[in-house]
């Protein structure tokens, strides 16, 4: 790198050209959501900064070849001076502020234009550096609301700065590590101070796991450094080990005629989520919860994997970083498992988008800026590494405010056996892919803690950047790599970093690692931030001495580092040296197997209702059934997604049969997504799905669990899959597993997977928990979300051109209701739109015949019978039947039960379908379903208006108008009582 005290600083602002640039627009709107109304408009402008010494027609070039769009951009550029005296904050009719990457932070838009440069030319280019300027009008601004702009909207101050006026940037600076080691001295330490000590190295480990650890340097006759104190904390983490799934629980059941759960769990997982797919032992499983993914058979030839996690607590603090690594992380898994990431998928949990600015905790981003920031995280990854985001859900609700969830997918690709596992001895061990940083520290037991108004001044080491075009570059060297069969074995650097993706790979032989040889990104790292960095956009491979060579010209082909930082042996420890030091050695035994379990009390909690009780009481003639409609289709749970998904590109790689959104207007409702990957030969293709609910979860754990699992299998069914072909992953999100209650509901949550998956002979193949979801607010009480299961489901169908769409089709056709129908109101939508109509009942319970029902719903389809399906949800029957009406453009006339119309049309229930079935295959249809719940209910219409009749006369009728701006801009025009 050059002497920077000789190089020039060139400063580039590139300003959208067009009057309602789409981004500025985006903030303005975020500003009045947030209370300032005084705000008339805000320009947002990117800035970049290049360190050099360079000519005019140079910086010309790089204007117009890198910066500028020169149909929708305009540029300038100016020497700048830090020696320059600092701008005023007001310019021409309005005010500015300027924003920037902390020193130490990625930055990956500068890292991608600093290559570019040199791609194209030999320039004489030291650094790049971007940020944002912002033009603010308005009336009576002044310093203090440019102040709370900046700390709302412009600049997260856990990874970037801001000035009033003009910035001073920062630039990266060179990478020698600091090798300074600090011994911990735990052999005498008390109680207290070995807690104080987890305190305050937020190791999270509680004071079982600290005497195990104080014990382990008795027998070894020594203290343990930084470094090893840090990866035992990680390897320990609930992030990494599962403790509280792999706990030994006792339960206090109120109920004694309640015999689903066992008094005692010797061991959570195993005797439930892992049994049932054990008990269930599907051929075309090929991996579950060995591997960094699940995998199943895909034809003859082909392996499909999916994985999917959560990034929760980094993008509660900067949203954008902690979805776009999410993503990443996702991605990774997928590699890891030697699979071509081929889609993508996003669950997200926010709080409600209106609230007040004024109503949220200390050190809590606006639900508004959150959801913004994430969405174009998971944007900005997925396109750019161009991977489909095809399947997907938003979910809005006061307990996600402090705490959102953001749940990323992602399915794999792989020829058969192409999947290596087995570390030898001696082969080398790899990191490729990008640098290692100071971003992601601790991020493992970070997101084992639980949040409160500091946490972002004190964890932002935790979140990190991601680069997804370095990524990119990993997909291809490791997919060549792997068809050439150049490494033994693979993983992804996520949670703990090398330590966890090294220690992982060496635990059941050993290895040596040199921190010397690891290539940082900038000055003054520790060994054990070395070690522990979560830095994205890394893989380690390993790999024997004959075919390093080979991989050296696959990473130059397509500019990928690669380094070689270490060996694996038969040593049975891992040990770590920073040039002669050695800063780790550890026993690999005492390191994975030497966590004490966890012993854990839960308490079943006895719901206010019953689960399928029925009110009496109810008096349904004072509702009103079209306002309760409109409504419903324009509830943030319920409403179109399209704003969201427009952003996603979900047909790149060109597969996506069955897209998020479908219709003759592209935009109705799918339930799922079907992709036939154009790699593999012959007709088969693939679903993806997922079941979520916390309403149900808020009622009844144990219930709301069989529901979702229903819920992924219907939403695959109702594209087309098989349903004895349907794999299933679990993601739970809950708060503390310390109180009892919250074990409760995660024990009642667990039984129902084993029961839920052997009832639908779904087998689960992957999952990740996600503890302490909870915010520590400012009146000292702890607030944890809702608990929160997702059910994601990969399944398969023999024929993509038979994948089914929710929107009608033609006119004159049959529609029928199938399952069985017994609509309730507790924990229903229709009890969030208004409170003066919340109906106290059981929730809806899942009739467990409901599996035969679906089989005959597949050989519906595969006979050719069906033209559309849609499931029953969130708002009930006449949602889902004014969904299909958006979709197809198409009208429906239908008839109720007169008694029980208002419940028949907005009570919720499971295992239900709407399916669009032709005339002249009513006979057959019919007679498929003669020992089945069926029920016609009526008909497809040309004229543009959903009707709902009883024997008493019209029940509901609305014109597509009025479905439309409500379900698709939340317009809900006055209707008559």
């Amino acid at each position: 790198m050059s002497n920077s005290s000789t190089q020039h600083i060139y400063r580039f602002e590139v300003k959208p050209s067009l009057v309602n640039d789409p981004r500025s627009l985006g903030f303005l709107h975020d500003a009045r959501a947030i209370g300032l109304e005084q705000i008339h408009s805000i320009h947002c402008s990117d800035l970049f900064f290049l360190r050099g010494n360079l000519s005019q027609p140079q910086l010309a070039e790089i204007a117009d070849r890198l910066l500028q769009d020169p149909i929708t951009q305009l540029v300038n550029w100016e020497e700048f001076s830090e020696d320059d005296p600092i701008s005023s904050a007001e310019t021409a009719g309005g005010m500015v502020v300027e924003v920037t990457f902390r020193p130490g932070v990625t930055d990956p838009v500068a890292e991608q234009l600093f290559r570019a440069a040199h791609m194209i030319n030999t320039y004489e280019l030291d650094a790049v550096s971007s940020g944002l300027r912002f033009v603010v009008r308005g009336n009576n601004l002044n310093i203090d609301l440019m102040k709370l702009l900046a700390k709302r909207l412009f600049a997260n101050d856990v990874i970037q700065y801001y000035a009033l006026g003009t910035i001073a940037p920062s630039f990266p600076q060179d990478t020698q590590a600091s090798g300074q080691v600090q011994q911990l001295a735990l052999r005498d330490k008390t109680d207290s101070q070995l807690m104080a000590l987890s305190h305050d190295r937020r190791a999270a480990l509680n004071l079982e796991e600290m005497q195990t650890i104080q014990a382990y340097c008795e027998r070894e006759g020594r203290e343990l450094t930084d470094v090893e104190f840090e990866m035992i904390a990680q390897t320990w983490s609930e992030h990494c080990v599962h403790k509280t799934f792999k706990a030994q629980v006792q339960v206090k059941n109120p109920n004694p005629d309640d015999n689903r759960f066992l008094n005692e769990y010797t061991h959570l997982f195993n005797q439930t989520i892992r049994a049932a797919t054990q008990q269930l032992n599907k051929p075309w499983v090929l991996s579950a919860f060995r591997d960094n993914a699940g995998i199943i058979e895909f034809g003859p030839s082909h392996d499909l994997s999916f994985k999917v996690e959560t990034h929760n607590h980094p993008s509660a603090i900067e949203p954008f970083g902690g979805a776009n690594t999410g993503i990443g992380g996702v991605i990774r898994d997928v590699i890891g498992v030697s699979a071509k990431p081929i889609a993508a998928t996003d669950i997200l949990c926010f709080g409600p988008q209106d609230q007040s600015a004024d109503s949220l905790p200390d050190g809590v981003l606006h639900p508004r800026r959150i959801a913004s920031g994430v969405v174009s995280g998971i944007q900005d990854y997925g396109n750019k590494m161009g991977i489909p985001t095809v399947n997907g859900a938003i979910y809005y609700d006061p307990g996600y405010t402090a705490n959102p969830l953001v749940f990323c997918g992602c399915i794999g690709l792989a020829p058969r056996d192409s999947h290596p596992r087995d570390v030898q001895p001696d082969d080398h061990i790899i990191v490729l892919g990008g640098r290692t940083g100071r971003d992601g520290l601790r991020g493992a037991t970070f997101s084992s803690m639980t949040m409160d108004a500091q946490t972002g001044e004190v964890s932002g080491a935790s979140v990190q950047i991601g680069a997804p075009i370095v990524e990119k570059g990993l997909v291809d060297v490791l997919m060549e790599a792997r068809d050439q069969r150049l490494y033994n074995a693979i993983t992804d650097c996520g949670a703990g970093g090398l330590s966890s993706a090294v220690g992982e790979m060496a635990s059941e032989c050993g290895g040596e690692v040199q921190l010397e040889d690891v290539p940082l990104k900038y000055p003054g790292l520790e060994p054990w931030e070395i070690w522990l960095s979560e830095a994205q956009e890394r893989m380690v491979i390993a790999v024997p001495e004959q075919n390093l060579e080979a991989l050296q010209d696959i990473c130059d082909k397509y500019d990928v580092e690669s380094n070689n930082i270490g060996q694996f042996n038969t040593s049975g420890r891992i040990r770590v040296y920073y040039q002669d030091q050695v800063v780790l050695d550890l026993d690999n035994q005492f390191l994975h197997h030497g966590i004490p379990q966890r012993k854990l009390h839960a308490e079943i909690r006895v719901p206010q209702h019953a689960p399928g009780w029925l009110n009496p009481a109810v008096d349904f003639s004072l509702f009103k059934p079209e306002e309760s409609l409109l409504k419903l289709l324009a509830h943030p749970n319920i409403s179109s997604k399209e704003a969201v998904i427009r952003v996603y590109d979900h047909e790149v790689q060109g597969g996506t049969v069955v897209k998020p959104l479908n219709g003759v207007m592209d935009d109705g409702p799918a339930d799922g997504c079907v992709i036939k990957p154009l790699a593999v030969k012959g007709e088969q293709a693939f679903v993806i799905s997922a079941g979520i609910n916390p309403e149900y979860a808020r009622q009844n754990p144990y219930q709301m669990t069989i529901n979702v699992i229903d819920e992924a299998v219907r939403n695959a069914l109702c594209c087309g899959v098989d349903p004895d072909q349907v794999a299933i992953l679990d993601n739970f999100c809950w708060g503390d597993p310390m109180r009892v209650e919250t074990m409760g509901d995660l024990v009642q949550s667990a039984q129902a997977c084993y029961d839920g998956a052997l009832r639908y002979g779904t087998p689960f193949v992957s999952g990740k928990d996600s503890f302490n979801n909870e915010y520590l607010g400012s009146d000292g009480l702890r607030h944890a979300i809702p608990p929160t299961l997702l059910i994601s489901a990969m399944g398969v169908i023999p024929d993509w051109r038979l994948a089914l769409t929710s929107d009608l089709k033609q006119a004159g056709n049959l529609l029928y209701l199938v399952g069985y129908f017994s609509p309730r109101f507790g924990g229903s939508h229709h009890n969030l739109i208004d409170a003066n109509q919340r109906v106290e009942e059981g929730m809806p319970v899942c009739h467990p015949d409901t599996p035969t029902v679906y089989r005959r719903v597949y050989q519906a389809n595969q006979a050719g019978w069906l033209r559309s399906a849609h499931d029953l949800s969130e708002g009930g029957l006449a949602v889902s039947a004014a969904e299909m009406s958006i979709g197809g453009r198409l009208g429906l006339q239908l008839t109720l039960d007169g008694q029980n119309a208002f419940r028949e049309a907005f009570g919720e229930t499971a295992g239900c379908i709407l399916l669009e079935v032709a005339t002249h295959h009513q006979t057959n249809f019919e007679e498929l379903f003669r020992d089945f719940p069926l029920r016609k209910l009526g008909e497809v219409i040309a004229e543009p208006y959903l009707e709902i009749r009883t024997e008493q006369g019209i029940f509901l009728q609305l014109s597509m108008e009025q479905l439309v701006d409500a379900w698709k801009y939340q317009r809900i025009a006055e209707v008559n009582a």
